[in-house]
């Protein structure tokens, strides 16, 4: 059988003594890897021969620990050293490490990174956070990793100024919300049951009161969230203290009856009450309404941009068209095969 041995981080003074006890038990004729620095080769006292594609059987693979588990994910028969669960912990660690890194030197030699503070990263964040959103609500798995990567990075980024001012690091933040997360699953990490999705998001309110008992109801509520997002979150805090819609039935009742007064007065109070109640729909029907209207709102560009083009083939200029004419070229467009 395969063995993939992982060498630590990378540096020459971290590399486990388990995989040094495998290595001496291994036979050199067999040891392969793919590039390591020289230092590190000298550290394991081995000189791997280039790596095979694919791996002869009874190979022992040596690598740092984001390569090992690279090479783990194409070759899923081979052994591990560690255990694959803790390789892809300690992988994880490597490359956020790297990251964290490349923060630090950033804020020492670029002469933007250096004159950042907290106050004027946090935009970017933001942003970086909508971006993620459209990358998800596009759908393109490649898009969303990279979008993902940036997001990543605004937080390593944040957590080197924190540390800088003497408070916590990116070590201390990750710690902090391992612990968070744990104390709000007592249903995982408990004996505490959740019966479905919605049982798990009381279980997570119903915790964060508990925290902070003097913060009330509406606890955590920025006023700088987006409309949608600061709708969904006013309705989860009021659901968590049981204020909420018992089934997507109920909540579809309240949003026909808000759609009848809209009718009645379509001003700004009761269009609002609308969209308050279509964000209760999507609460209930697990949808996130600040994706799910990014989304509509994609689907809507593409179709009039669609039918714009399907009228310019046509001899048709879709600017100059009557609304009624527009529409007939929009309804061609979405009843397309």
């Amino acid at each position: 059988m395969t063995r993939i041995i992982a060498l630590g981080p990378g540096d020459p003074d971290a590399v486990p003594a388990t995989a040094l006890a495998a290595l001496d038990a291994a036979d050199p004729q067999r040891v392969m890897a793919p590039p390591l620095p020289d230092d590190l080769r000298e550290a394991i006292g081995v000189n791997p021969a280039p790596m095979a594609d694919p791996l002869p059987d009874g190979a022992v693979v040596v690598a740092t620990d984001a390569d090992a588990h690279r090479i783990a994910a194409a070759n899923p028969a081979a052994d591990t050293l560690p255990a694959r669960h803790a390789l892809r912990a300690r992988a994880i660690g490597q490359r956020v490490g790297e990251l964290a890194v490349v923060a630090s030197r950033l804020r020492a030699e670029c002469p933007w990174d250096r004159v950042q503070t907290a106050a004027t990263i946090v935009p970017h964040t933001v942003e970086e956070a909508f971006e993620v959103a459209e990358a998800v609500a596009g759908g393109d798995v490649d898009h969303q990793a990279d979008e993902i990567g940036d997001l990543l990075f605004q937080s390593v980024f944040l957590s080197a100024l924190l540390e800088e001012d003497g408070h916590a690091d990116l070590a201390t933040v990750a710690r902090g919300q391992a612990d968070k997360l744990i104390s709000r699953h007592p249903h995982v990490y408990g004996d505490q049951a959740a019966a479905d999705a919605g049982a798990v998001v009381d279980i997570w309110e119903q915790r964060k009161r508990a925290e902070r008992p003097d913060e009330g109801i509406f606890h955590e509520l920025p006023p700088g969230l987006p409309a949608l997002a600061y709708a969904a979150k006013a309705q989860k805090r009021a659901a968590s203290a049981g204020f909420a819609f018992p089934d997507v039935q109920a909540a579809l009742a309240k949003l026909d009856e808000e759609v009848r007064e809209v009718n009645d007065d379509p001003g700004q109070h009761e269009v609002g009450d609308v969209i308050f109640a279509a964000v209760a729909v999507a609460r209930a029907a697990g949808v996130d309404p600040e994706i799910a209207v990014r989304a509509a709102a994609a689907r809507f560009r593409e179709r009039v941009e669609g039918a714009a083009h399907m009228a310019a083939e046509a001899g048709e200029d879709f600017e100059s068209l009557s609304p009624g004419a527009q529409l007939e070229w929009y309804a061609r467009f979405r009843a397309r095969p």
